[in-house]
């Protein structure tokens, strides 16, 4: 057991996603932070905010800026954010004239916000290359196996015969669903958070709105009506999405692991996992590991929508909450599609007499 097995030396084998956990590592999250500070200088010099000569020097230094990550530690435990420290070291490698026009008009959650939608705009691309996949091997799945008969069960008991493409299309139906609701879910995370200290962008004065356009244009993300920091609906229709995934495939792995069953044999495993006591079994692990991601975000959704409720402008309380949160649910539904993608390309429809 460990305290984060998505990352664990040996856990991670079965329960973590690399393509998805590595847009949650402290390089892609410093790297999505300085995107935003590089834009919002570059588009705050464009239009006249700041001078042209500063908003150079600082996407100049930015793109050779190292972190003193430890002081970024301690500062944090301190602050309860990383911003204050990251533009107090980014003031320092720009230095005199220019350091004050560093972060200029923003505020924390600003840079946070936005390097998130930067980097769930990948993830969001990764979900859906995976989610196709999957449609296809079950398609291809139906066309092979799909005739065969197997016995539909209602309530845990035999029902009626019924071909395997029945619960074939029971998996793939609502992964399709999923699949055509990403770009909706999308648009209301991959969005440009800016608004100043309490949302009204109030140091730029009347070019705030036109700063803000020029750094979406320039971050490939849109400018919502409003500033969005206490409004998380967004995130939570994340979240909601990540758990409707990962339970629909958990219950996916749930009808392989009871077809696999010895006394049913519905569905054989071309492999499986071994036992330490008993060499003859090949248990359905994937499958499993199906059902388990599946009420793990079930579990974690509930504190996602904890995280709606914001104490007017900002809420510390809130925001952290879905840091320890959302990481480990995108994790989890990465891990999901990659599993189920790899299970449905290893199994086979026998009927009960396979």
């Amino acid at each position: 057991m460990s305290v984060f097995p998505f990352e664990h030396p040996f856990l991670s084998g079965l329960t973590g996603d690399r393509e998805i956990a590595a847009l949650f590592s402290v390089e892609a999250e410093m790297a999505a932070m300085l995107a935003f500070e590089a834009g919002l200088a570059a588009a705050e010099g464009a239009e006249g905010v700041v001078p042209a000569g500063a908003a150079a020097e600082i996407e100049s230094r930015i793109k050779t800026f190292r972190p003193d990550l430890e002081a970024l530690n301690q500062a944090t435990a301190r602050d309860g954010v990383v911003v204050p420290e990251l533009v107090r070291q980014l003031r320092a490698a720009v230095g005199e004239p220019h350091a004050k026009y560093v972060h200029f008009g923003a505020t924390s959650q600003d840079v946070i916000d936005t390097g998130l939608a930067l980097r769930l705009a990948g993830a969001f691309d990764i979900f859906g290359a995976r989610l196709d996949a999957l449609a296809v091997a079950l398609d291809a799945l139906a066309v092979r196996d799909g005739a065969v008969e197997v016995m539909a069960h209602t309530r845990m008991q035999a029902a009626i015969p019924v071909p395997a493409s029945r619960k074939i299309e029971s998996w793939r139906a609502p992964l399709l669903r999923h699949r055509a609701a990403m770009a909706g879910v999308r648009e209301g995370v991959c969005v440009l958070h800016f608004g100043g200290a309490a949302g009204t962008r109030d140091k730029l004065g009347a070019a705030g709105a036109a700063v803000a356009r020029r750094l979406a244009v320039g971050l490939d993300l849109t400018v919502p009506d409003t500033v969005r920091h206490a409004e998380r609906d967004g995130i939570a229709g994340l979240a909601a999405w990540l758990s409707l995934v990962t339970g629909t495939l958990g219950k996916m792995g749930q009808d392989i692991a009871l077809a696999a069953q010895s006394e049913i044999g519905e569905i054989r495993l071309a492999s499986g996992g071994g036992s330490s006591a008993m060499p003859h079994k090949v248990n359905p692990v994937g499958a499993e590991l199906l059902v388990a991601l599946a009420r793990f975000n079930a579990t974690l959704l509930s504190g996602m929508h904890q995280a709606l409720v914001h104490e007017n402008e900002r809420s510390g309380a809130a925001w952290t909450l879905e840091w320890l949160l959302l990481p480990q649910m995108a994790v989890a539904c990465g891990a999901a599609l990659r599993t189920a993608l790899s299970l449905v390309e290893t199994i086979s429809f026998e009927g009960p007499s396979g």
